[in-house]
């Protein structure tokens, strides 16, 4: 089957959505630099990034707080429902792939620089 690809503008750069079926979803972030995502979680929604350009901060929670990690190239992060998280891009933007389950519309926005949560 093929799946026509599909851009998405977003404030802090673009998705592209590569697949969306009844079992997951795969996705290419493009994020600008020093542009960040929400604040969120997710009730259903889980998901791994992985950085396939540049580097970024993603600030995850862990046992009840915000930490920062740094994820550069070929590193991967898996985030389980409802963890807080947000993705911030280094000084060159990023590029990474997100494959998660196919719940699209499951976001919970705490804070945004945007403007939408």
């Amino acid at each position: 089957m093929n799946f026509p690809v599909r851009r998405v503008e977003k404030p802090w750069g673009y998705e592209l959505i590569l697949a969306h079926t009844p079992s997951y979803v795969g996705k290419l972030l493009h994020i600008e630099p020093g542009h960040a995502l929400s604040l969120q979680y997710h009730e259903r929604k889980d998901e791994t990034f992985f950085v396939a350009r540049g580097s970024i901060e993603l600030q995850v929670e862990e046992d009840g707080q915000l930490v920062s990690r740094q994820l550069s190239e070929g590193e991967s992060y898996h985030v389980e429902p409802p963890t807080r998280h947000r993705m911030i891009a280094g000084v060159a933007g990023c590029d990474l792939f997100e494959v998660s389950t196919p719940e699209l519309e499951d976001v919970v926005r705490l804070e945004d620089r945007y403007g939408r949560a």
